[in-house]
């Protein structure tokens, strides 16, 4: 926290994420993926104003908006804006200080994304799950309320989850604990019911139907190494698609299911022994799953530069795979550290494969549980 004269001034940080494994079971409730934090970053600053408010993004000068307290709704000068995960991470925050009693103030509130290239690329690094946990933290701070990581979790994934409507909120998990996590998602229509008839102090005490998440420490000899196709792909539009086969594939579709947990739990297990071979190969088992989820969707998961890719890393005993909802993004590889990589990104570089220089980021609990 920095005071800039006697003005408040407040900035938190949020990391992007990676899906490990796990992908596309995950949406069901209960279903579990590996999820990897990253070292870049979204960050929020929020700086106490006393005539009007705004929210400003790096990325976004042209929308910059402004808005004004009319008792404690936020009315806006320009509605027609892209930051829907910010307003609704505004307002959920909002909606739990005043349950305490806060009195809700004007400020300005700045965003800067990391996430994202300076020319504009997606990397599909999880920045509208990032941009929403990095404004419920610094909101938070600013209200001083009393919250932990498990509360942040709960409130960024309200806020996350009524804008979106979908997906398993493994993103914010990622954003909120860092490091890697084993994220079992919760069930969502059981938090749209509840949403009804509890208010937030009562629904962050609340266990959720489902939630587990688990922090897992890699093996030393583990390096993760990301490379990006070039083609950003849409994973709210692809997760869509693949539910409209649940019911018309539904052996096929059950049958996925229940082998991606066995795989997720295999995988988990490896971490568990610090054992590289074994991750290793539930990365490798997970890739022929989504394969054949692909098949009987009729939905393009990997893409042909993401298989140049994962075959270019197989041939110096990397297990590759897609990450996240594929059609484009990234790729993940693991691989043991000790393995000489010159050559592997010398090929990737021929397939314009772009090798992303990102590492695990770890944080540290700043509240006891």
């Amino acid at each position: 926290m920095l005071s800039k004269g006697h003005v408040l001034l407040i900035t938190a940080q949020a990391p992007g994420k990676l899906y490990i494994a796990g992908e596309y079971a995950v949406v069901e409730n209960g279903f579990p993926a590996i999820i990897v934090a990253l070292n870049q970053f979204v960050t929020c600053s929020v700086e106490e104003s006393k005539d009007f408010g705004s929210i400003v993004s790096r990325q976004y000068n042209e929308n910059s908006i402004y808005w004004r307290r009319q008792g404690d709704e936020m009315v806006f000068d320009n509605r027609d804006n892209p930051f829907h995960y910010i307003l609704s991470a505004i307002k959920i925050t909002e909606q739990y200080a005043r349950s305490l009693d806060r009195d809700l103030r004007l400020y300005h509130l700045k965003i800067d994304s990391q996430l994202d290239s300076d020319d504009g690329k997606k990397y599909g690094l999880g920045s509208s799950a990032a941009v929403t946990v990095a404004t419920v933290k610094a909101l938070c701070e600013f209200y001083q309320l009393p919250v932990n990581q498990n509360m942040i979790f709960k409130l960024a994934a309200i806020a996350h989850f009524e804008v979106q409507g979908n997906g398993s909120l493994g993103d914010i998990a990622a954003s909120v604990y860092g490091g890697w996590i084993a994220y079992h998602s919760f069930d969502r229509q059981w938090l749209a019911q509840q949403r009804q008839y509890l208010n937030l102090p009562q629904l962050l005490e609340l266990d959720w139907p489902g939630l587990n998440i688990e922090q897992l420490n890699a093996p030393a000899n583990l390096e993760l190494l990301i490379g990006w196709t070039g083609s950003p792909a849409s994973t709210s539009t692809l997760v869509d698609k693949v539910s409209l086969v649940k019911a018309r594939e539904q052996l096929e579709y059950q049958t996925f299911l229940a082998e991606s947990r066995k795989c997720i739990q295999r995988m988990i297990e490896g971490f568990h022994q610090a054992n590289v071979k074994i991750i290793q190969n539930e990365i490798r088992y997970n890739r022929e799953l989504l394969k054949n989820l692909s098949s009987f969707s009729d939905v393009t998961i990997e893409t042909p530069v993401l298989t140049k890719m994962c075959e270019i890393a197989e041939t110096f005993g990397g297990a590759a795979k897609t990450s996240g909802a594929g059609g484009g993004d990234c790729g993940i590889v693991a691989i043991d550290r000790q393995t000489d990589l010159t050559d592997m990104f010398e090929q990737w570089t021929k397939n314009k494969i772009e090798r992303l220089r990102l590492t695990v980021h770890v944080i540290k609990q700043s509240v006891t549980e």
